[in-house]
């Protein structure tokens, strides 16, 4: 016992520990990529609680650097990083990861994940009854994980770098759009129903503006420009699963935009404020008051209000028509049939793109915008005619 270092109280010292002539505690350590480091303390319970924590933190470095952790372990490790995202995204984030919790694949170590284990795992889930874009959600989070991991010099390869349909069909439904006959129908049932036609001047603003509904349900008064017929659009209300209201920034920067008010627009946002109740106090999130949609409890309204509307008011219309079925209408299909309109009347497709509030030009053209048969053999009619009487033009005037 005598060879033990001891300090100024005569109490025997850990490897790697000290007491300065200060009086002052340190800890030698060496990190995961062999420098030696020294942390201080003034006293030692302080300094023995510090060396726990950089005790853990080595041995979960060293198995993350060895890749002998598991692939549960590298999606908190992920998303442990990701601070400040939206709540859906940490919505996505849960859900992946409780996915994967049930699954035998999530307690395999990182590092013996092959290509051929990851796309045999993607198949074992949709034939498990997992839909194509269950699949792609899963692979969203745990292939950039596993990019972080080979990014690091973890593993020697991604795993997950491959093309999902070259394992299983994408048999996932796409969006669709509402037919005029369709938006024609639906908003008619809508208007005249009894019970259904309060929520009439909500989806009319839906429907002609192609606002996303969190960024409807986030409008303020000071938000409408009925002097210049134009909304402002640069947040949006989301009330989380705990019944939490806050405000955030639209989905991406290209999201804050102008939507101008077509007549239609301008009359049902008029009718909207003239039914709103007046509220004392106001309710207030993050610094925003006067929102103009509120629900019977005198809440502002969020999506999930708005959708309701819709599955209910839909129900009632197949029941009472049906030899005469409508697909199924969301807020979204609204925003899709809007976007298809626009381009279908030739819109081009950078100002679409900017009325839509994609960043990505190619959102727009890929995924939102179905040209129908009809609309393309008209379009091609129109081009082929013009350019017989560009010929014509040109014969009459070479004779």
């Amino acid at each position: 016992m005598s060879g033990k270092r001891k300090d100024k109280k005569g109490r025997i010292l850990r490897t790697g520990e000290s007491q300065r002539k200060d009086l002052i505690y340190q800890y030698r350590f060496t990190d995961i990529y062999g420098k030696r480091r020294t942390i201080y303390a003034s006293d030692l319970k302080e300094l023995r609680k510090r060396e726990k924590e950089i005790q853990i933190q080595l041995e979960q470095g060293i198995d993350y650097a060895a890749g002998q952790i598991t692939v549960n372990e590298l999606l908190e490790r992920y998303t442990g990083l990701k601070t400040g995202v939206r709540y859906n995204t940490r919505v996505g984030y849960d859900f992946v990861k409780n996915l994967v919790r049930q699954e035998e694949f999530g307690q395999r170590k990182i590092a013996d994940i092959k290509v051929s284990d990851a796309k045999q795992w993607m198949l074992k889930l949709y034939n498990d009854g997992r839909g194509y874009s269950t699949l792609t959600s899963v692979r969203g989070v745990i292939k950039p994980a596993f990019q972080m991991a080979f990014d690091e010099d973890v593993i020697r390869k991604n795993p997950f770098v491959f093309k999902l349909t070259d394992v299983v069909p994408n048999n996932s439904k796409k969006r669709i759009a509402m037919t005029l006959a369709q938006q024609e129908t639906w908003m008619e049932f809508i208007r005249t129903d009894s019970t259904y036609c309060k929520y009439y001047d909500e989806f009319v603003v839906l429907l002609n503006t192609g606002m996303r509904v969190s960024e409807f349900c986030g409008l303020t008064r000071k938000d409408l420009d009925f002097e210049n017929r134009r909304i402002r659009v640069d947040h949006q209300l989301v009330r989380e699963r705990g019944g939490r209201y806050y405000v955030e920034k639209t989905k991406t920067k290209s999201g804050i935009r102008f939507i101008p008010m077509t007549d239609e627009v301008y009359d049902s946002l008029k009718n909207i404020l003239k039914k709103r109740p007046k509220l004392r106090p106001e309710p207030v999130v993050d610094g925003y008051r006067g929102f103009i949609l509120i629900d019977k409890n005198l809440n502002p309204k969020v999506a999930l209000h708005i959708e309701n509307e819709m599955r209910w008011a839909l129900k009632k219309y197949h029941k009472l028509h049906p030899d005469n079925p409508l697909p199924n209408i969301t807020p979204h299909v609204f925003r899709h049939t809007f976007c298809t309109n626009m381009a279908n009347a030739g819109m081009d497709i950078k100002t679409l793109q900017y009325l839509m509030g994609h960043s990505d030009v190619g959102v727009t053209l890929n995924v939102y915008t179905h040209e129908t048969y009809d609309h393309a053999a008209k379009q091609m009619a129109e081009i082929i005619d013009f350019k017989v009487l560009q010929e014509q033009k040109k014969a009459r005037k070479s004779g």
